[in-house]
């Protein structure tokens, strides 16, 4: 894994999506990382500090004063320690804020350091990471913007927030980013986003499986989850790619970072790709696109009365109709799902 034995230092400050930090957390874990945490006093009122320690299996600091007695207790003496927040910088191989307030982002801005995660951060000499979250009209302040924009020359890595229904009631840009964008945006960060060397480069890449509805609550599906497809499209995003997803029914999450547009019929996937690709520079088709539909769909749920039989027509092939009309797609990647010959078929395909 990119970031095995990584040592990421996870701050938490007083806003409401503080809660997502745990499944950040949970993610980068299962990533390889180890994480420790550092908690404003605001913070620690939203949420305990035992919540973090049991999915890090290390206590959070919270405090200033009162950390740094948990953390090196007396002993006469004894091994020299450093003072609490030069230690958990200086071990760290990146900080990660999230979510990231207006206050914290000021003080940031202004060189601040009046409690345990901003010391912290003064002290830092590693990549920092920070996941704004607040009220869209807090986000749209021209101080918010221009501290952020400060912190970002700096070299703040900023992970932009996302838009949609907020805490308060309000609809806006201020959301913090979803944790698998913040996990994906570490992992680029320390693996120094692979090579890059698809930057500037667009990809369109198909997954999951496609659903043909039966009536108003059964369809005509297959097994597929997708995963292909998103690890495709997550690797390409890492490599610097600009890249779209063309998403079916998936079971998995779509990584961080891409466009995702969603098609669930073989229609609207069609429709989807088409319009995605145009002038792409690789077009992937990871998607099991269903090969028959029902000829008629129920406008109401059949119920289990006598024999049903259920007439089908073919799909289109989204596959073959974009391979005959290219234009300026540059790679064409396909695949084929086979159960018997199965080079032969695939090089039918081909």
């Amino acid at each position: 894994m990119k970031i095995d034995g990584k040592r990421i230092l996870v701050g938490v400050t007083g806003g409401v999506a503080a809660y997502k930090t745990l499944d950040v957390i949970r993610c980068l874990t299962r990533e390889g990382a180890s994480c420790q945490v550092v908690m404003t006093r605001s913070a620690a009122m939203l949420i305990r500090p035992e919540s973090f320690e049991a999915i890090t299996g290390r206590r959070a600091a919270v405090d200033l004063w009162e950390s740094d007695r948990d953390f090196r207790p007396a002993e006469a003496f004894g091994d020299a320690a450093k003072p609490i927040h030069i230690d958990l910088a200086q071990k760290a191989d990146l900080f990660l804020i999230t979510p990231a307030t207006a206050n914290v982002i000021a003080k940031m801005a202004a060189g601040i350091a009046d409690d345990l995660l901003t010391t912290a951060y003064l002290a830092a000499d590693c990549p920092v990471l920070a996941a704004p979250a607040m009220n869209c009209f807090m986000w749209e302040h021209p101080t918010v913007k221009r501290n952020a924009e400060r912190i970002a020359a700096d070299g703040v890595r900023i992970i932009p927030p996302g838009t949609g229904d907020l805490a308060c009631g309000y609809s806006g840009p201020g959301r913090v980013a979803e944790p698998a964008e913040q996990v994906e945006a570490v992992i680029e960060t320390l693996s120094g986003a692979d090579s890059n060397d698809l930057a500037g480069r667009r990809l369109v890449v198909t997954a999951g499986r496609t659903e043909e509805p039966i009536d108003p609550v059964r369809v005509l599906t297959n097994r597929s989850s997708g995963r292909m497809g998103v690890a495709i499209a997550r690797a390409a995003r890492r490599r610097g790619a600009d890249v779209t997803l063309v998403a079916g029914a998936l079971s998995v999450e779509p990584p961080g970072g891409v466009d995702v547009v969603e098609a669930r019929t073989v229609e609207a996937m069609a429709s989807a790709v088409r319009s995605a690709a145009k002038g792409c520079d690789v077009l992937i088709m990871a998607a099991a696109v269903g090969d028959f539909r029902p000829k008629k769909t129920s406008a109401k749920k059949r119920k289990r009365e006598g024999d049903f039989i259920l007439e089908l027509e073919p799909t289109e092939d989204i596959l073959r109709s974009v391979g005959e009309n290219r234009q300026s797609i540059g790679v064409l990647v396909g695949f084929a799902l086979e159960t018997e010959n199965l080079e032969q078929n695939g090089r039918r395909k081909l």
